[in-house]
Order: structure tokens, then sequence, then C-alpha cells
């Protein structure tokens, strides 16, 4: 065990611990100009960031974040110091230990040192285009400058993707085992920017070894501990909250933050009471708020937590809990080869698209979690679920059961999967065991226990409990309970044995009542039977009985999904019957408006619809042959674009608001809109129909090297007919207000991430007006507001949707 992992949880355990406050402004402070790297600043300016530490030491800290937010190779590479990321945060990371063994020579407490790793600016596959393991490789190669300086502990902070805090957590773990943070940003919606719940963020991560989780940045004090609140509910490590000091506005021509120090500090104790362990403040917090929070947590004591009851596991987004009074919880079976035709010429193609479609049905109808298996001839095993998993992640918000015999193929997926899994299964047989324990252990998963031995398939329960026993004890050395497997009563054909049903049962009933999951595979029972969905059903129902948890079964089986929600009702696991009632209301109401004898439909979809769809479920790998189909058909393409191809992408953007989508759909569907545009654009240029919507230019304001918002507005722009010059990140206002008159811009969009940066946008607004520029200025941006827009007499758009419709109108004023 590292010695200083034992100091920082002996600390934890004895009393709040305190963090920093924010770094940027205080270097800002200190004179760090405007559209520099402060990681490259900081190397050349030590005694400024030396600076900074000791204030905030002698403020009561008790862990400092190195200067390094930026120092992750694609940060440094904005600047063409790429090649210096191992340097770069070595360097920096030293002068923060030489600081805090400093203060301790001086007589003065001596502040731990944390490795600063902040948002690599890319998107991870499955949500992006950068490989996952190149993300951790790159990850590595900070970690590695940092483990060189000397830092006491690692922070991964102020993420958006899960994706990416997997990513660099793994980089952590893999190359150390020192105590590590992960923290999060969330809007005011409770969800990240790619639409994780700070539940499933706090599962995962738990889950695959983080020490302490928690939320930084995104909002101020009142907001975030709601949000803390419930992080607290489902994990039982520390939990880390670094607010902000309110939301910020301009007054006088500069962006401030309203919430003074004491106020800040007021909020301690109830994030301590919340299950806060480790505190500090981020954006517009600085030596005088960690003071004011140091005085006030000083006589506050730690909440003991108790582990979360039952069974955690989680999608990208979402957190599936199941407790013992849970309703049944479906596993949808269909992703799977084993005896599907197309499913099999599909997987040998490559093509994922009917993958996704299964996913969605399932989900549709019905399905709480996804089984996905790549076990068949004529396909690499370990990449068609890997790819597989890349299909489904962003087209189902449901958890994944990973489900394969090859142990590599199992490795593989859930170190690449971005949530908590499912693998099934394990069983006794010994090779198996030593294999899959360290791996389900190393990722976090959850395991199904099969009760197998060598050459051995018991067909009574008491051998079966045996077996279960003693897989369980293995397991419990890696740190699984019972509430983390699932036991598979093993389901053999009733046609050839009559007793297997009974002794399945006898199986999960003793499971059940020893505290752990039970699953079943339904289907097995009625093997060689005819009309097996009778046998299926009623077995189920017998199973509800003795305690059955989970169920693996084609969602889509009316009789036998009436049955577990009947089967729910009788077991008490549908509180006063709502979700049975809900169900057969909503049924009786769609039965009502049948017509007797309805108009006969065509069952094929036309191909306007085929290009909708693929648009708003994002199936880039089908839109390119649909329009090209629909223009050898003599489908006009302007109409295409007009009446169903905008349409489409205005519904993504509808479902986005409502928040049915988050990042990785509305992303999926502005591409599969772009390739789709791209094949109809030539013939619309050939018969003049490509008349733009306007010009409009676009950047990312000064300072600011974050531009995937603005790219996916620019995007959607372009697709909805608007002439966009993009001039990137980083930009001046000189050259924004310049490009604007050179291209006779209708409009200009300004983007910002950065409260820092935000600035940067009233002096652009005050350049337009100096030189006579009659464009409009809409902003956006993760922390700009209505309020902020309204502030500097600007527009402003939320998102691309609000974006494309304000662009419209501004353009019709003109």
């Amino acid at each position: 065990m590292n010695n200083m992992n034992d100091k920082i949880k002996a600390l934890i355990a004895e009393r709040p611990v305190l963090l920093d406050g924010a770094t940027g402004t205080e270097m800002q402070k200190r004179g760090l100009p405007a559209g520099v790297s402060p990681e490259l600043w900081s190397v050349e300016n030590p005694g400024v960031s030396a600076d900074i530490y000791r204030a905030y030491a002698e403020s009561g800290s008790d862990i400092l974040y190195t200067c390094t937010f930026g120092g992750t190779p694609w940060k440094l590479d904005e600047f063409g110091a790429a090649e210096r990321t191992e340097e770069v945060n070595r360097l920096i990371a030293a002068n923060a230990v030489e600081t805090a063994d400093k203060l301790a020579s001086e007589g003065k407490r001596r502040p731990l040192i944390a490795g600063d790793i902040g948002p690599s600016g890319r998107f991870i596959m499955p949500f992006g285009d950068l490989d996952f393991d190149d993300a951790v490789s790159g990850f590595k190669r900070q970690v590695s400058g940092l483990l060189e300086a000397g830092v006491d502990l690692f922070v991964i902070e102020t993420q958006i993707d899960i994706q990416e805090c997997r990513a660099a957590l793994l980089a952590v773990k893999e190359l150390t085992d020192k105590f590590t943070i992960v923290s999060m940003t969330f809007d005011q919606s409770g969800r990240s920017l790619n639409g994780t719940t700070p539940e499933a963020m706090a599962v995962t991560l738990q889950s695959l070894g983080a020490d302490a989780v928690g939320m930084n940045c995104s909002t101020g004090p009142a907001e975030m501990l709601k949000l803390i609140k419930r992080i607290s509910a489902v994990v039982d490590i520390p939990i880390v909250a670094k607010p902000n000091a309110g939301m910020p506005e301009i007054r006088e021509g500069k962006t401030v933050f309203p919430m003074q120090a004491e106020e800040f500090g007021s909020f301690a104790e109830s994030f301590v009471e919340a299950g806060v362990n480790i505190m500090g403040g981020c954006c517009g917090t600085g030596p005088e708020h960690i003071t004011e929070l140091s005085g006030k947590m000083k006589t506050l004591k730690p909440v003991k937590r108790s582990r979360p009851a039952g069974s955690l596991l989680s999608s990208a987004t979402e957190l599936l809990q199941t407790l013992p009074d849970s309703p049944i919880r479906i596993i949808g079976e269909r992703i799977n080869p084993t005896g599907k035709r197309r499913l099999q010429e599909e997987l040998k193609a490559g093509n994922m698209g009917y993958v996704k479609k299964l996913a969605r049905d399932q989900l549709a109808a019905g399905a709480d979690l996804l089984d996905v298996n790549a076990g068949m001839p004529g396909v690499d095993e370990k990449q068609t679920l890997l790819d597989i998993i890349s299909a489904v992640v962003p087209a189902a918000a449901l958890p994944l059961v990973i489900d394969s015999s090859d142990p590599e193929a199992v490795e593989a997926a859930v170190r690449y999967y971005p949530g908590r899994a499912l693998i099934n299964s394990i069983s006794a047989e010994k090779e198996k065991l030593a294999r899959l324990l360290p791996v389900a252990a190393r990722y976090g998963a959850m395991l199904v226990v099969l009760p197998l031995a060598d050459n051995e398939l018991p067909d009574k329960a008491e051998r079966r409990i045996e077996l279960i026993k003693e897989i369980a004890a293995a397991a419990a050395e890696y740190g699984y309970g019972p509430e983390e497997l699932i036991v598979d009563g093993l389901v053999m054909t009733v046609s050839s044995n009559q007793e297997a049903a009974s002794e399945t049962l006898k199986t999960v009933r003793w499971a059940a009542a020893n505290g752990f999951g039970t699953v079943l595979g339904l289907s097995n029972v009625s093997f060689g039977l005819p009309e097996r969905g009778w046998i299926n059903s009623s077995f189920f129902s017998m199973a509800a009985g003795a305690g059955l948890s989970w169920a693996i079964a084609n969602p889509s089986h009316e009789l036998l999904m009436n049955a577990k929600s009947a089967s729910d009702v009788l077991t008490g696991r549908d509180m006063d019957s709502a979700a049975y009632i809900a169900k057969f209301n909503e049924k009786k109401d769609a039965d009502a408006g049948k017509t007797a004898d309805p108009a006969p439909t065509n069952p094929e979809m036309s191909l306007e619809e085929l290009i909708a769809g693929a648009i708003i479920e994002g199936r880039r790998e089908d839109i390119e042959d649909l329009c090209q189909r629909a223009l050898e058909a003599g489908y006009l393409p302007s109409k295409l674009l007009q009446n169903e191809m905008i349409p489409a992408i205005m519904k993504v953007g509808d479902l986005y608001d409502q928040k049915k989508y988050f990042l990785p759909q509305l992303i999926a569907s502005a591409e599969t809109m772009e390739k789709g545009f791209t094949v109809l654009e030539p013939v619309l240029k050939a018969s003049g129909d490509d008349t733009k919507k306007g010009t409009l230019v676009f950047a990312t304001v000064q300072g600011d090297i974050h531009d995937i918002g603005k790219n996916i507005v620019v995007l959607m722009l372009r697709n909805y007919g608007f002439e966009v010059v993009d001039l990137g990140k980083d930009v001046k206002a000189e050259d924004i207000v310049d490009a604007a008159i050179a291209n006779n811009a209708d409009v200009i969009g300004l983007s910002a991430l950065m409260t820092t940066t935000m600035i940067r946008m009233p002096e652009i607004v005050e350049l337009a007006e100096s030189k006579g520029l009659k464009a409009k200025i809409m902003v956006g941006g993760a922390v700009v507001t209505r309020e902020w827009a309204e502030s500097i007499n600007t527009e402003y758009a939320a998102d691309g949707v609000e974006a494309v419709n304000k662009a419209a109108a501004l353009c019709l004023s003109e």
C-alpha cells in the first residue's frame, strides 16, 4: 500500500479536506497574457506559479493543484509544444513540489501536491474520432511527467465526457497506485455536456478505481449542492466539490463572479452534511474564498456513508440500480448472432446499421439492459464486439452485458465500454475463473455467475449451490459482494428432463435468499416443444415468485412482457400497480384508435422517410447511398433538403432540447446530414438551387482553445444552407471584425467555454460598433447565459438548433 495514500485517507476520515481555488484568474492577475498557453507561461515564469501555490497554502489549502490543466499533448499541440508534454508537466509540477517543501522548511504545514489533468479538447470513441487506447497513451505522457516531479496524488478535472474520464483514470492507474480524484462538470439540467448523469458518472468511475469522485466548475454552490446529494446516494468513496463563486456577470465591462468570500464559505456545512469530504473553489474563487471556507470547515466532521444498496450498473449516461424489490430487469437478447442469419451476414460485412436498429428496437420494447455477443465463425470476435459496442452505446442509453466465452474479447470490451458493464459469465472452470476475475475487478464490471465446473454440468440444485459458493468465495478476494454477483439458475429444457425447471427454481430461490441477484435465459426451458411462448411466459412467472431479478429475453415478445408486468404486480415490485396500469391503459387507448377495417398501408418506407430517419437516428453509414438512390429515382435535391432533411435535423434539435438526445446523438445526426448534403450539393449547384440563406463569420474568442461546441453549431448552420466562414479558435477581436467586413457578414457568431475568456466578447462588440459594422452578433458557449448576452447587447443561442433559428431570423431582418 502507498504510504501517501494512507495519509490522505486518514486525513479524509479525520476532517473535511480543503482544496485550492481558481488558478487561471490568479495567473491573469499576475500578468498572464491573452492567447498564451498558461502551461508554457508557467514554465517561463515559475515564480508566479509559486506565488499562487503559496497564497493558497497560507489560506488553508491541504491540497494544491499543479498549473497543468492544459498539459495534455493535445492542448500543448495547439501551441506547437506536444513533443514537450513530459518536460512541461515535470517542470511545472516540480515547481509546485519545491514550493510545498519550502513551506515545510519554514515550519509551516506542507500542502499535498495534486498533478492536475484537464480535458483534451477531443471526443473519444465511441463518441468521437480519437481512438480510446491512443487517448490513454496520450494521458500517460502527462502522467509520466507529473510522476517524475514527485506529485503526491492526481486530479482529473473539468471533464465533460465520461469516456475521457475513463481514459485519463486508466492512464494514471496503469502507471501508479497514487490516490486519484476524478471530477466532471454538469450543466443546470443536471447532466454533463455528453448527457451523463452525476449518478452514472460516480458509479462508473468508482468501479474503475477512482479514489474520490465529484464535480467542479459547472455552477455556484447552491446549484451544485443538489447534484452532490445525488452522488452521495450511490457511492461510498470520498466526494469532491469545487463550485464557482456564483454565475458570471458583466460589471463595468468586466467579467465578475458575484459571490463574495463570506457567502461562499457559508455553504461549507451544507456540503459536508451532503457527504462532501474534499472541497475547494473553481472559477471566481481566490485565496480569500479559501480562507473563509477554511474557517468554516475547522469545526466540521465528515459524514459517514454506507455502501449503497443493490446492484449498480451504468451506461454512458444513465445509472441502473436494482434492489430486491425492483421490477424484474429485462436483458435484451437480440444482439447475439446465434441462429440469426441476417445479423450474421451484417456482422460479417462489418455493417453496424442493423445492430443499431436492434438496440433501438429493444430499448423501445422495454429492455433494461442489452446483451452484446459477437461469437460466430468468420469474424474477429474481439474487434467485432468492440464495433458492436461503438454502434450500440450512442444508439441506446442502456447498460451492456458483455457476452463472450473468449477472455481476450471480454477484457477488450470492458476496458473500452464507457460505463459499468455486466460480464456474462464466469464459472467455476479453473482457467476461466483465474483469467476473468482479475479482469472484471480491474475494470469494475459486475459478474453473471454460471454454476458450471470443468467437465461438469450439474443437473441438481444442491451441486449448483456448492459451485456458486465456490465462485463467490473466489470473487470475494477481489472485493465482490453478493449484490455484485448475478447467479444464473442454469436453465435446461424440460423436453428432455421434466425436473429441470424445478431444479432451476430451487437454485434461484436459494440465491435470492442469500443476497445474490438472479438471472435466467428463459427460452432454453422450452427448446424442442411447440408453442414455446406459453412455456416461457409461465416459467417466467414461476421464477418471479422464486425471487428472479433479471431475465434474458426478447422484449418484443408481447406474451412474455405481459407476464413480466403481471409478475411485478404480484410479487410487490410494482408499487400501487402503477407501471401495469400505465402500460395497459396506453395499450387500451391505442386499440381504441384503430378502425375495424384499416386502410391498407405500404409496409415499405419511402426514400424520403428513410433519408429523414437516417438523419434522426444518426446513421452516417446509410445516408450517402439513400441520397444517391433518391437522385437516381428522380427526386429533386432542393425538395429533399427542404422537405425531409432540414425538418429531420430540426427534430433532432427538439429531441436535444427535451434532453432525449445528447451531444453524441446531436453530432451523429449533424454529420449524417452533412454527408447527405455532400451528395446533393453538386446537383443543387448545377440546377441553381443552392441559394445561401446568409453569410456568417464564426470564431472562438481569443484565449479560448475549446471549439467542440462551435464546430457543431457551424456544421448545423451549413447543413441548413448558410455560408459560414469558420475562423477557428483563439481568434483576436481584430481578425474577427476584419473577416466580417471582408465577407460582408450578416451575423458574427462568438463562442467561449471558459469564464476567463468571456470578457473578450464585449471587446469584439465595441470594436464592431466603432467600425460601423452592421452585422448582428450572436454569442453562445457552455458558460454563456442569456442574461450575459443581453448585458453586452448581443443575441444568444443556447445550442445549434437555437443558433439556426436565430441566424435565420437575423438574416431576414437585414
